[in-house]
């Protein structure tokens, strides 16, 4: 008899200390899990309206952006390339690409500069999220970046290259499309005064 009590009394025990899950409730709050470090990158919602004070149509030829899609790094709703509001610079990089981490201060510093007369863009391709957050938050890089998983903004110019970088007119078209390295101040200088005709 003491013995089938007992066989009674431990469910209805185990029951008060709450250590059976038959509710399907959770005893207390969960566990709270790290929260996602915030983007170091500027949000893309900008890049479809054309800078204020940028330069005029140019008038000339050269080839649109691609018809392509990307996500942007800090979310919200995909950007079309083509879309995208010259006048800009477009720099295509890698945290694994030695030459890209090198360069991506002087572009950070190009952003800076630009003073609302043309956009600094950032195109991380066939990278890993935590290598792209990990090298914008150890530069300080603040400027606006898609996400190509795999390298289809690449194949659409036809390019094969790391870094890469296109200067992109008021018009929306490809003026430049630069793979020769790392590029300095000097050199973005150059670039953007010959093909965007603006003066830093």
């Amino acid at each position: 008899m003491t013995r089938r009590f007992a066989y009674l009394l431990v469910p209805l025990l185990l029951t008060v200390a709450g250590c059976t899950g038959g509710t399907g409730e959770p005893a207390g709050p969960a566990p709270a899990t790290r929260a996602e470090r915030p983007s170091p990158f500027a949000d893309c919602a900008p890049l479809t309206a054309a800078p204020p004070s940028g330069p005029a149509p140019s008038g000339t030829s050269g080839d649109p952006l691609p018809d392509l899609a990307l996500s942007c790094f800090t979310g919200g709703a995909p950007v079309n390339v083509r879309d995208i509001k010259g006048p800009a610079v477009i720099n295509v990089w890698a945290s694994w690409c030695p030459p890209c981490r090198k360069e991506l201060p002087a572009f950070q510093r190009l952003s800076e500069r630009a003073g609302g007369r043309f956009q600094v863009i950032g195109v991380n391709s066939r990278d890993s999220r935590g290598g792209a957050q990990s090298i914008g938050e150890d530069f300080g890089v603040r400027f606006p970046m898609l996400v190509d998983q795999g390298d289809a903004f690449e194949r659409a110019l036809g390019r094969n290259a790391f870094p890469l970088t296109v200067l992109v007119d008021a018009d929306g078209r490809i003026r430049h499309t630069d793979s020769t390295g790392a590029l300095d101040d000097a050199r973005l200088a150059e670039l953007v005064r010959t093909h965007l005709g603006v003066r830093l």
